[in-house]
């Protein structure tokens, strides 16, 4: 006889990832954001991996231009990190902070119009701007996708895991096995580079049976 089922109980199922999104995708995004602001902060999802909390955060005095990297204070699990900018989100940032308007307020993006004009953008606000350039490009791409979409990247042209469990801030392996999606393509490129030196070293089976 089957034993009965608990009254109230029932199984925590892990909540699903975002799917990363394709080129064409991102260009399709990224081909309507027409102001500097948001083009840096979509940017610094796509290329660094920041989450929107932490874009939302972010303050002038953590940005090393020199060295190209950005001191990522207090993300989640109160744990800092550096990331890094590429040539791409570096001139983004720069052209942004060009025209952004003189201010004691040390946070870096602000809002442009309205009562609230010169005040941090707020999370919700960053949110909605993706929602607008959603609805213009005809592709549906939130915050997390942005980030999801690099880490798929960065796996798939080559980079350690444990690399991108750093930039990423996770605190568990796993949890960064869940946001990088393997293509099969690299699948196909790790292998036969794998099995190459493999061959090298071992010699192939076919070699060993005519030796026999």
């Amino acid at each position: 006889m089957d034993n009965p089922v608990t009254s109230g109980l029932s199984l925590r199922l892990p909540k699903p990832l975002p799917r990363f999104l394709q080129d064409s995708e991102v260009s399709a995004f990224f081909g309507v954001v027409n102001k500097q602001r948001d083009l840096a902060i979509f940017m610094l999802m796509l290329r660094c991996g920041l989450r929107v909390e932490e874009v939302a955060n972010l303050t002038l005095g953590v940005v090393d231009h020199q060295r190209s990297q950005i001191m990522v204070r207090s993300g989640k699990g109160a744990k800092d990190r550096l990331v890094f900018l590429n040539d791409d989100v570096a001139e983004a940032l720069a052209a942004y902070l060009q025209t952004r308007p003189e201010t004691e307020e040390s946070r870096i993006f602000l809002v442009e119009k309205g009562s609230y004009r010169g005040k941090p953008l707020s999370v919700r606000g960053i949110q909605k701007r993706a929602e607008y350039y959603s609805y213009k490009s005809g592709v549906h791409v939130s915050c997390h996708q942005l980030r999801h979409t690099m880490a798929t990247d960065l796996l798939n042209a080559g980079a350690d895991i444990v690399t991108i469990q750093y930039l990423l801030g996770h605190s568990k392996i796993k949890t960064t096995m869940r946001y990088a999606r393997l293509s099969n393509q690299k699948a196909r490129m790790d292998y036969y580079q794998a099995m190459t030196t493999i061959m090298e070293v071992k010699g192939s089976l076919t070699s060993w049976n005519m030796r026999c």
